[in-house]
């Protein structure tokens, strides 16, 4: 039987992680802040309604927030990253075949044909994530995952309130994606960038049906094979199929701006410990060793020329590793070779390549007689796990961190630690 897609779509989704702790932001207009306050990445409808764009600096926006009461929120990656992974397994015990696309969206693949009724299971299945998680959704349905985006974001519009329905859209039946696609700007079509839209709107196209209907060979001639799948899409043909087993990752990197300009190696060499250790964690999670690790520093782009400067290192190890004291070690070397005294350095990052699978390995002939260490970084793995990240840490990675990012308006971490559960209070009056 012919498969269609759904896409499930989280609202806001930061901004309705923020609210499902804090009942009272229902209603407000609220707003999620970058990393170190910088700009705005996710708005609640209210916000949008004011007019505030997405990408907007916090700087410009400050004054107008305080004037009209929006709630401003630096951005809390445990909580959101918590939360996702919740939504994500309601989605895996009801629907077998899914892929997980972002933080907040994943597609599911659900039978075609009349003998059932998708509205309802998209009904069921929000409901479901509402009651269990508590975080709004909307659901597009579509016979290609193209299509089911643009579904998704007709769903997200839909104001048939107490409507059973509401929340979830069907693109069934040519006549009805045709209308939808007419009223559907190029620019919001899945896999169509900017620079696409421009050649498109000079070639007179505009609307996705304009866009569905457009010159195949054209097409392909000047937005190549990727503008061309979307045509075929966008006609009802899939050809982008459901990606149930992600490639496995050829790098991990941990990198952050700071929050104020470095300049001692005393604090450059907090941040690299830091970023290190948070690389090996993450090597350990999807039991990976890495090969090499690559240093990066650089100022702020934005400085007079003489104050610029950029620079990077990388060290093959002699093998593979996932230690978090061999990966601090070369992160260390690194920095001792590219650090120049006299400039104010705003990022820093380790980068891990030539990952391989954890597993028995003959060792290199000129590899150090140390020992892995692998039931201490175990052990350290699940303390952190169970109590909350760094409960347990290495004492080189410093106490202060002046140079850690700002998160001036970060909230508790109310599922990932235990010191920040949130309290319920019940009265005993009756």
């Amino acid at each position: 039987m012919k498969k269609v897609f759904a896409l499930v779509d989280c609202n806001n989704f930061y901004v309705s992680c923020e609210r499902l702790f804090r009942p009272a932001l229902n209603g407000q207009p609220v707003v999620v802040l970058s990393n170190n306050d910088g700009c705005v990445i996710s708005r609640s409808n209210e916000a949008k309604a004011m007019g505030i764009p997405m990408g907007e600096p916090y700087f410009k926006l400050k004054s107008f927030a305080l004037r009209r009461n929006i709630h401003i929120f630096s951005s809390n990656y445990a909580l959101y990253g918590d939360l996702s992974a919740r939504v994500m397994d309601v989605l895996h015990r009801m629907e077998a075949e899914l892929e997980v696309y972002s933080i907040d969206e994943a597609f599911l693949s659900l039978p075609g044909g009349d003998s059932w009724d998708r509205l309802d299971y998209g009904a069921e299945l929000r409901e479901r994530i509402r009651r269990e998680v508590g975080i709004p959704v909307s659901i597009g349905i579509g016979p290609t995952k193209t299509l089911a985006k643009i579904a998704a974001r007709v769903a997200k519009k839909e104001t048939q309130t107490g409507s059973r329905h509401q929340g979830v859209f069907e693109l069934a039946g040519e006549e009805q994606t045709d209308e939808v696609l007419r009223q559907t700007d190029v620019q919001d079509i899945w896999g169509i960038g900017s620079r696409f839209t421009a050649r498109l709107n000079r070639q007179g196209i505009y609307s996705g049906l304009e866009f569905k209907k457009a010159d195949p060979e054209w097409v392909r001639k000047h937005l190549t094979v990727v503008g061309a799948r979307v045509v075929l899409e966008l006609n009802g043909i899939s050809c982008l199929p459901l990606d149930k087993a992600p490639a496995s990752k050829k790098s991990i990197v941990t990198s952050r701006s700071f929050g104020q300009p470095v300049t001692a190696i005393s604090d450059l060499r907090e941040a690299v410990i830091t970023f290190a250790s948070r690389a090996a964690v993450k090597l350990r999670e999807q039991q990976l060793e890495a090969g090499a690790l690559h240093l990066f520093l650089t100022t702020s782009r934005f400085g007079e020329p003489s104050n610029l400067y950029s620079n990077g290192q990388t060290i093959s190890l002699a093998d593979p590793t996932s230690s978090t004291p061999a990966l601090i070690a070369t992160a260390l070397d690194c920095l001792q070779g590219i650090y120049k005294s006299g400039y104010r350095y705003q990022k820093a990052g380790v980068l891990l390549t030539g990952l391989v699978p954890q597993g028995p390995r003959q060792p290199s002939l000129f590899s150090p007689a140390t020992a892995e260490n692998k039931p201490l970084m175990s052990a350290l793995d699940q303390i952190n796990s169970k109590w909350g990240a760094d409960t347990i840490r290495y004492g080189v990675t410093g106490a202060g961190k002046s140079w850690e990012m700002r998160q001036s308006y970060k909230s508790p971490a109310y599922t990932t630690n235990w010191l920040e559960l949130p309290v319920v209070k019940a009265s005993l009056d009756r």
